[in-house]
């Protein structure tokens, strides 16, 4: 597949938007949650912010590889969604809840690179 240079800027610009999402959500999990406690360490919020920190770190390596696969930046883009919106109504998060739906708008872009 031959690329545009915009569709090479907008899957740099994921890249970037999911390293950032990778770092922000381990940050929050291991630093602001564990040392917040209560519904901040509760299995669910805890498991999904290390669960989006992962699939960001997987989505990056992908684009980094030049493997665009679409499904797996659907899927990043749900998780950050959710991640977020959890983020939000537990609270106290601002960062991680913009940084995880900055993450998941660029990784819809993708989903419509090729199509």
């Amino acid at each position: 597949m031959n690329l545009s240079t915009h569709d090479k800027h907008d899957i740099q610009a994921c890249i970037s938007a999911c390293n950032h999402c990778h770092q922000v959500c381990l940050q929050t999990a291991m630093n602001h949650c564990l040392e917040t406690g209560g519904k901040h360490v509760e299995a669910n919020h805890f498991r999904l912010l290390m669960n989006c920190a992962d699939i960001c770190q997987t989505s990056a390596n992908f684009l980094l590889s030049g493997t665009h696969q679409h499904t797996l930046c659907e899927v990043c883009a749900e998780v950050c969604e959710a991640c977020a919106t959890n983020c939000e109504k537990i609270g106290d998060m601002n960062e991680c809840v913009k940084v995880c739906r900055d993450c998941a708008a660029s990784c819809r872009q993708m989903t419509n690179i090729g199509h």
